[in-house]
């Protein structure tokens, strides 16, 4: 059976965090181990079922975000001799809301029907994806913003950096601090080497901003507002020096490509094109 590990992050919120690994583990057990990372949290608001705590001063006082927490807590499944034993990696915040219901045994179930899937992506009810998913319920697409990435282990092992892993460049770009567009150099190298992305509407996963916009100050944050201002600020800056590109339509025109490119050598794929 394939085995699944779940890593969720946190900072700062136990009880969101605490409530999903519960729905997890009452649905999903006999698939998947769930591991939280604490990014920075104050002792007093850990999750009761946290797994690591990265608690270095920069941790502290600006949490890890998406990028580097979840290098970290993929180096630490490494560096604990657990990574092999996983055949997928479900990659989820803690303000991801599921329904309530088994999800990843079905996350499974599509990933087995598509090998050549390596990123697979719940859709959301707020996408106007899902209007692309009425002839087929999984399509593979060139952009897909989410908090919550299914990745087969394969896929994680063909991008990753091999040489001198670290928290900074294992999976994603930790220099990308925020995370813009950082999903796009993902996919792009996933299509690169021969590895589609897709989106489910088999599985439902919804953000809840509430969080972010009512408790910034306990997660040790910006206000939403400033936050949205700095992701696309320090995103774009980011995007320019990487790649030299000026906007993010011109990131998403890379991606297209290697997509295009996919679908002619693998043309068996064709009726999940969009």
């Amino acid at each position: 059976m394939p085995k699944v590990a779940t890593i969720i992050l946190n900072r700062n919120l136990p009880v969101p965090t605490d409530n999903l690994y519960d729905q997890i583990i009452k649905h999903d057990a006999k698939y998947t181990d769930v591991f939280i990372l604490e990014s920075g949290s104050d002792k007093a608001l850990l999750s009761k079922n946290y797994t690591w705590y990265a608690d270095s001063p920069e941790a502290m006082k600006n949490g890890l975000r998406y990028c580097r927490g979840m290098n970290y807590s993929l180096l630490k499944l490494k560096n604990e001799n657990k990574f092999d034993n996983y055949d997928f990696f479900l990659l989820v915040t803690n303000d991801t809301e599921f329904q309530d219901e088994p999800f990843i045994s079905k996350l499974i179930d599509i990933m087995i029907e598509h090998p050549r899937v390596g990123l697979l992506s719940p859709c959301s009810n707020k996408w106007g994806e899902k209007d692309l998913l009425l002839d087929n319920e999984t399509k593979y697409f060139w952009y897909i913003h989410n908090n919550a990435y299914f990745l087969r282990k394969e896929f994680i092992e063909d991008i990753c950096e091999k040489k001198q892993p670290n928290m900074m460049n294992f999976f994603f770009d930790g220099n990308n601090f925020r995370g813009y567009a950082s999903e796009s150099e993902i996919i792009a190298k996933g299509y690169a080497n021969d590895w589609a992305s897709a989106i489910t509407k088999s599985v439902w996963a919804e953000e809840n901003e509430s969080y972010l916009i009512n408790q910034s100050e306990t997660i040790k944050t910006d206000k939403f507002e400033k936050n949205i201002q700095l992701y696309l600020e320090e995103g774009l800056y980011w995007m320019k020096s990487k790649y030299g590109f000026n906007s993010r339509w011109q990131m998403q025109m890379y991606v297209k490509v290697f997509y295009n490119q996919f679908f002619k050598y693998f043309p068996e794929y064709e009726k999940y094109r969009l």
